[in-house]
């Protein structure tokens, strides 16, 4: 299996026709679930997710997107994180295409909240497994769906909520592989909707102020240090802007959300001007 699919990344993915493409894709799908890196990460993910965005699968994202939602319950860690990215770019096509039902772009949204907001498993890297990246591949997924212009407005916000509620879930992963910088592009992405009004913009910061006042004297809780670490991210997207798939686009409301961050970010650094 892995010369033949180093043969087709070698060809730049090109479809191979000596094979159903059902057959290939139905192959590629369970080898996200394997715990050797190169077949899962270098070879499976990375042709599906080009078939994906290229247009190849645009018959079959739906059935695809059902199919990673189904593997988000799946017993290893590996299968869950990698389905959640094929799922981000099936969501990522429709926004650029225009090719699936909104209603189920809903059904794949609350399943991929029901896993973002509940797996405990957050490790980044993995000497055995390679990456893992719960937090950052789910924050592409959230990203995408907040992107998605299948969803009003108060969907986006809720999504905002999500993030929050990941970040200040009790675990003791400390953010080592960029997941802050990932989650706060992620959210970023979704504050440049025009859409969002200020309010939505901001609400969501509520939930971290309510975790922020539980704090108590002693060492640091890795969530506590994991959400400042991605208001840090936050806040310069919020200044600078987001650079993106080679466009630079402001939040909509950026400074009422760089404000309020500050404000946050006071409460517990009190250096920190808030204003």
């Amino acid at each position: 299996m892995l010369e033949y699919w180093r043969a087709v990344r070698d060809m730049e993915y090109v479809v191979p026709t000596d094979r159903p493409l059902a057959e290939l894709v139905e192959e590629l799908t369970v080898a996200l679930t394997s715990p050797r890196a190169e077949l899962r990460d270098e070879l499976a993910y990375s042709t599906l997710v080009t078939w994906v965005l290229n247009g190849t699968l645009d018959d079959r994202l739906a059935e695809l997107a059902t199919r990673m939602t189904k593997l988000l319950e799946h017993e290893s860690i590996q299968a869950r994180t990698f389905a959640t990215l094929i799922l981000a770019a099936v969501v990522e096509r429709d926004n650029a295409a225009d090719l699936c039902d909104v209603e189920d772009v809903r059904a794949w949204r609350d399943a991929f909240v029901s896993w973002y907001t509940t797996e405990k498993d957050l490790r980044g890297w993995d000497p055995e497994l390679g990456w893992l990246h719960a937090v950052a591949h789910g924050a592409d997924t959230l990203g995408a769906f907040g992107c998605s212009p299948r969803l009003s407005a108060g969907e986006a916000a809720d999504l905002l909520q999500v993030a929050a509620i990941r970040l200040v879930t009790p675990n003791d992963y400390l953010f080592a592989q960029q997941e802050d910088d990932r989650l706060a592009l992620a959210v970023a992405l979704i504050l440049c909707r025009r859409d969002l009004d200020e309010r939505q913009s901001v609400a969501w910061l509520d939930v971290v102020d309510a975790y922020f006042a539980t704090g108590e004297p002693g060492p640091v809780p890795v969530p506590a240090s994991n959400t400042m670490r991605t208001l840090h991210s936050l806040y310069l997207h919020a200044d600078l802007g987001v650079h993106y798939e080679n466009l630079t686009r402001d939040l909509a409301h950026a400074e009422p959300v760089r404000k309020a961050i500050a404000s946050l970010l006071g409460k517990v650094w009190p250096s920190l001007p808030t204003d």
